[in-house]
């Protein structure tokens, strides 16, 4: 990828997660990129596509950051789920709008207006699932996890909590709604 594409798709990330996707508009990201209109449309054939291309950016970004917490082998496997969990609360608490989730940001706002960006997120959101699913089977088999909890049920329904705990933290500006999503989540997650 190349420099100004990465550089213009890390702005519209920044923006993005400030004020959701239809608020952001073109002269204000490549004013603010510091990019000429020419080049915008060099990378991107149109707005929607730009959204494409950020949301699969972001996907691939997160993918990776995914591996300090679910593959750090220095952690039982619930552990490694339960740091994934803090991490997220801290992420979601953090001053700083460009480290929040833009699945959490986003969903909404974009599942109506694009097709082809919800299916970015859809399948962004399957594979954090089938991953803390695997994390649920791995912890099973190190001993950190009662065997007899279902991986992807447990996968689906801790990330529903969570999903679910950013929206209302945000509402409340509060973080009672994680204090409870991470009980929840201890409470699905029983030690054998």
């Amino acid at each position: 990828m190349s420099n100004t594409r990465t550089h213009i798709l890390d702005t519209g990330r920044k923006l993005t997660a400030q004020r959701g996707y239809t608020s952001v508009g073109l002269s204000e990201l490549l004013a603010t990129a510091q990019v000429p209109k020419g080049s915008f449309y060099h990378y991107f054939s149109s707005k929607e596509d730009y959204g494409c291309a950020l949301l699969s950016h972001y996907v691939d970004q997160y993918r990776s950051e995914l591996r300090q917490t679910l593959d750090n082998p220095a952690l039982s496997g619930r552990d490694q789920l339960l740091a994934y969990f803090t991490a997220w609360q801290d992420r979601q608490l953090s001053g700083q709008a460009d480290q929040k989730c833009l699945i959490v940001k986003l969903g909404a706002e974009i599942s109506d207006l694009s097709a082809d960006m919800r299916a970015i997120l859809q399948t962004g959101v399957e594979a954090i699932v089938a991953k803390l699913a695997s994390c649920v089977r791995a912890a099973q088999s190190d001993g950190s996890l009662n065997a007899t909890v279902d991986p992807q049920a447990t996968a689906t329904t801790v990330y529903q909590i969570w999903l679910g705990a950013s929206l209302m933290a945000h509402l409340s500006q509060d973080d009672r709604p994680f204090k409870t999503a991470m009980a929840q989540t201890r409470a699905l997650l029983p030690t054998s």
